[in-house]
């Protein structure tokens, strides 16, 4: 298990092929899904090539979408991570958990340290974070996390609020 980095209650690692049942567990929650606008995963081949196709390439570059685990049990409760845009030329910040786990303080304590990771660590010189504008909670994790609102504007036919954060270090 390739671990990224902890926090006071969480540890983020890279995800596995083996994570295909917890990929379809979280991305078949059509709450989980609702701001997003990506289709459900409804079978283990779908979540097989979510794995495969989407997350597992990013991590040549250091980057990705990494697997949160509670420290007290282990347990995964979903994800956090960078992933480059090439179409924008920008390093996206994202998360998603399961809804169990949601208004707990776990995205904002994952997303405040993917954030110092990405520039301490990676040395990034810009982070971009964008939330539905109906999402509220996603909103509101990225202004806790000191990002900056730029502008609303329609990103996959979806609008969005655009925050970003320069390397303060």
């Amino acid at each position: 298990m390739q671990i990224i980095f902890e926090t006071p209650r969480l540890m983020l690692r890279e995800f596995t092929i083996s994570d295909t049942g917890f990929i379809k567990e979280l991305n078949s929650d059509p709450e989980v899904l609702k701001y997003l606008h990506e289709p459900l995963v409804e079978t283990n081949g779908q979540a097989l090539h979510v794995i495969t196709n989407i997350i597992l390439p990013q991590y040549k570059n250091k980057l990705g979408r990494w697997a949160i685990h509670t420290k007290n049990n282990n347990e995964c409760i979903g994800w956090c991570g960078l992933k480059y845009l090439p179409e924008s030329d920008e390093t996206d910040l994202g998360y998603r958990l399961m809804q169990s786990f949601w208004g707990k303080g776990y995205a904002t304590e994952a997303a405040r340290h993917t954030l110092e990771y990405g520039f301490k660590m990676l040395h990034i010189k810009k982070i971009t974070g964008r939330a539905h504008i109906e999402n509220t909670a996603s909103i509101k994790i990225l202004e806790k996390i000191g990002m900056q609102f730029q502008k609303e504007e329609i990103v996959d036919a979806c609008p969005v609020k655009t925050y970003t954060r320069n390397n303060p270090y």
